[in-house]
């Protein structure tokens, strides 16, 4: 049975992705998104799940740093979870009551409107997790009077549901990810995504453009990319890329091999399934077959033949 560390506490939207992706393993609740990817790092875990990014707010930050900076991991998976958020309090009460509410980052910004709507006196203050959130409000001697988090947390922790569907869409959407050490890619599907982060050699006119281009010409797909401070200074970024297909396609290789030999860094984050499943359109010229016929071309352009 494989151990796999986790956003924690127990009962985090991160544990219900967990238990989705692999409903045998072990979890193993952690602090933070750094705490769950050091366990793996560290051997203390066989892997993790963690957010990656949600439908409204884009990119989960310490996430995306995790991947840029820290010892390396390779995504093998991904979820595309949807959310739902409940309002939990340790007892019945009005709505008017509620003065302190404990939630998640993540959740105030996807619940600003039900809060300011329904309890335009109360003070949101961020928690580690939505998890811990209800964990901390179940305590009689907390100074929350309610929480923002899942339902599973509230039945978890004991809690009364005040309120539920409380997002400010009812169609919200969290992508997670599994990530392993380093090893054997997951093998190609036809319906894959690769992840990369990619530095920039110098800040220059035309540097992202010319990084877009090893992806176009190709006829590589990109599906995500982000930005993020180097931390070097005002105007320094490196840039998370997901785009479709696999690395040991003839296209993604190349465009990974292009991108490596124009940029400062790459970092290969993994080839992995799609969660939804959709497979790409192949542009006229770009498929493997068609590699390889034109790498034997010049192979015998070279070798004198016609």
């Amino acid at each position: 049975m494989p151990k796999l560390a986790y956003l924690g506490p127990e009962a985090t939207f991160t544990e219900e992705a967990l238990r989705i992706l692999a409903p045998h393993a072990e979890g193993l609740p952690s602090a933070n998104v750094s705490a769950a990817l050091d366990a793996a790092r560290r051997g203390e875990a066989d892997g993790a799940v963690v957010p990656l990014e949600n439908s409204l707010e884009g990119g989960i930050s310490s996430t995306l740093d995790e991947l840029a900076w820290g010892e390396p991991l390779l995504i093998t998976a991904e979820l595309l979870l949807p959310v739902q958020f409940s309002l939990l309090t340790r007892t019945e009460m009005p709505l008017s009551d509620v003065k302190r509410v404990y939630t998640h980052p993540a959740a105030i910004t996807q619940c600003r409107g039900f809060v300011a709507r329904e309890m335009p006196d109360a003070v949101v203050v961020p928690a580690p997790s939505t998890a811990a959130a209800a964990q901390e409000v179940a305590d009689p001697g907390s100074p929350y009077d309610a929480a923002i988090a899942a339902r599973i947390a509230g039945e978890r922790y004991g809690l009364v549901e005040l309120a539920s569907g409380v997002g400010d869409r009812s169609d919200t959407v969290t992508r997670f990810i599994r990530l392993s050490r380093p090893g054997r890619l997951p093998e190609p599907t036809g319906s894959d995504c690769t992840s990369l982060v990619a530095f920039l050699t110098d800040d220059h006119p035309g540097a992202l453009l010319e990084m877009l281009t090893e992806f176009s010409v190709r006829g590589v797909n990109l599906t995500r990319i982000e930005s993020r401070p180097t931390g070097d200074g005002i105007g320094r970024y490196f840039f998370h890329f997901d785009f479709e297909g696999h690395v040991a396609e003839a296209r993604v290789g190349e465009a990974v091999s292009g991108l490596r030999r124009i940029c400062a860094d790459v970092r290969f984050l993994g080839s992995y399934p799609r969660a939804d499943g959709v497979a790409p359109r192949i542009k006229r010229g770009t498929a493997d077959d068609d590699f390889a016929e034109a790498a034997g071309w010049l192979s015998r352009i070279r070798s004198g033949r016609p």
